[in-house]
């Protein structure tokens, strides 16, 4: 039995609301609820509401079709924050020497799914299904740019570059020698000045 429940329109980034969020996603709604309680962040309040109404959502459709679902047993199947309107929404407030600081009010929609189900049990078996993942990097467990994977590097060079290469050297050094002979050959200033006296 699943049921979901959507709070629009909070106030709060919606990457303020993630930090909260990431603390109770997977967990016992009785767990979540306790973390929510103590946490504090202003965001934590509305989320509670949200995760309240979604076992709320969750015992009215168990009456509607007639099953019996144990709120404790409910745990958050997945939780999410998408980012609200901030567009038409932004303020000034007063700074020093006649200036104007622009305030953007930001506004966030989280969205909870609750599930009596066992975790990680398959829909179509009563066996638990394989969850057989990887072990995540520090980096990619704090998420972000860090988690981003890293580009791959160019193809190594072969010996046909390399020789490309060496082979354009020697034309270089070949001319800074004739600029160097130029330089040599050239008279300098007084040299110039006893020829033309003469």
């Amino acid at each position: 039995m699943e049921a979901r429940a959507s709070a629009k329109y909070l106030r709060g980034s919606a990457q303020k609301a993630r930090l909260v969020i990431d603390m109770i996603r997977g967990k016992n709604v009785n767990q979540a609820l306790a973390i929510l309680r103590y946490t504090n962040k202003r965001a934590a309040l509305g989320i509670e509401k949200c995760v309240k109404s979604a076992i709320a959502n969750a015992n009215e459709a168990a009456e509607k079709a007639n099953i019996s679902v144990d709120p404790d047993d409910l745990w958050l199947k997945a939780a999410f924050v998408d980012r609200g309107p901030t567009k038409h929404r932004s303020r000034m407030r007063p700074a020093p020497q006649g200036r104007a600081f622009r305030e953007r009010r930001h506004f966030c929609h989280i969205t909870i799914l609750v599930s009596s189900d066992k975790q990680g049990e398959a829909k179509g078996d009563g066996k638990l299904a394989e969850t057989a993942t990887p072990a995540a990097s520090k980096r990619a467990k704090r998420g972000g740019a860090a988690a981003a994977p890293r580009a791959k590097r160019s193809a190594p060079r072969t010996a046909a570059d390399s020789g490309e290469k060496k082979a354009a050297a020697p034309k270089q050094e070949a001319k800074g020698e004739k600029k160097a002979g130029k330089a040599a050959s050239r008279p300098g200033k007084t040299a110039g000045r006893k020829k033309t006296e003469e």
